[in-house]
């Protein structure tokens, strides 16, 4: 069955005539079964570690839709909380973070061997959607690379220019390196786990790549995809892979290469004409229709989601969003966006 899967097919570079679908993000606020089910688990930690409802609402759009993959509903940041970091959310405003600004809170973290028992909630989510899914549907597990999720955890929070982050590579070189070895040895145990549990793909998330310049940027963007890819590779060599370093412009040609990703995502902030041209030559691509065409739907996200779809036909292609779906799309467009792709 697995050869059947159309995510698979497109991941090994077959191109098909019609591209597989889904959606960052898809399991979330747009949809009322998600809120629903949200209000049972009382707060949204507490969600991401109920198996049975962490399920639940990774299966909610493959219900109402039938994506041709499902991805693990769970949180970057719960790897940085297996470490030792403190980890809330405040209501309205995102993830807080006990902050790593010294060598004395580095060493206060534990080592990646917590990540095994830890995040065994989210493992098991794992192997109850792979009893519970469609078999035609294929599973993504996920983890945060580690520029993002440092961010975070130097932040204590989201940035709007990751700030702190960058300040402390620049200022504190060594210690900022301990953190980004930490993490990637912590994602490599945990994307190995999720791959264990059943996950078919697994999918790094650098949402804050593009904020990394030059140098930075192979330091602490393309060296740490390579390294965790490579081992993921040496342990799962039949795993594929996505890449997804947001914001990446023109560095996103030749990052699949030079990685070893089975797959680049893209952002919105590129053309699929330009994707076509420059990085699907390489392999798959995914992407990238822009979020607020959830929002708004109409003639504009039918002719935007037939100019993907057609500009990238001649080469293997999985259609999806190029960032995470709002709370505030309207899910009667997701279903547009799909039946546009599939009559394409």
């Amino acid at each position: 069955m697995a050869e059947q899967k159309t995510i698979l097919r497109a991941l090994a570079g077959e191109r098909l005539p019609t591209p597989p679908i889904w959606m960052m993000r898809q399991a979330g606020r747009y949809l009322p079964e998600y809120r629903a089910t949200r209000a049972q688990a009382g707060d949204f930690l507490s969600l991401c570690y109920n198996s049975e409802l962490a399920a639940e609402v990774t299966l909610q759009p493959i219900r109402r839709y039938g994506f041709d993959a499902s991805i693990l509903f769970s949180d970057i940041l719960l790897l940085p909380q297996a470490l030792g970091a403190d980890l809330w959310f405040v209501t309205g405003e995102g993830p807080r973070l006990s902050t790593i600004q010294s060598q004395a809170d580095f060493d206060a973290l534990k080592t990646a061997d917590a990540v095994h028992d830890t995040l065994s909630p989210i493992y098991e989510t794992v192997r109850i959607l792979r009893r519970e899914l469609p078999r035609e549907t294929t599973l993504i597990g996920f983890a945060g690379a580690p520029w993002t999720v440092a961010t975070y955890m130097i932040a204590g929070r989201g940035t709007p220019d990751q700030g702190p982050a960058h300040a402390l590579k620049d200022q504190n070189p060594e210690l900022f390196q301990q953190v980004i070895d930490l993490l990637i040895e912590g994602t490599v145990t945990y994307l190995s786990e999720q791959i264990k549990a059943g996950a078919e793909i697994v999918k790094l998330f650098d949402s804050w790549a593009g904020s990394l310049k030059g140098e930075d940027f192979d330091r602490y963007a393309l060296e740490p995809a390579k390294r965790i890819i490579s081992a993921l590779k040496a342990m799962h060599p039949d795993t594929p892979i996505i890449a997804f370093p947001r914001g990446a412009g023109e560095r996103y040609v030749g990052f699949a290469k030079a990685t070893g990703a089975d797959c680049v995502a893209f952002d919105d902030g590129v053309t699929a004409e330009w994707m076509a041209q420059h990085v699907q030559p390489d392999g798959c691509v995914q992407g990238n229709l822009k979020s607020s065409h959830m929002v708004t739907g109409g003639a504009a996200l039918v002719s935007e989601t037939r100019r993907i779809v057609q500009a990238l036909r001649n080469g293997p292609h999985i259609f999806n969003l190029g960032h995470g779906i709002t709370p505030d799309a309207d899910p009667e467009n997701v279903q547009l966006m799909i039946d546009t792709v599939r009559s394409c």
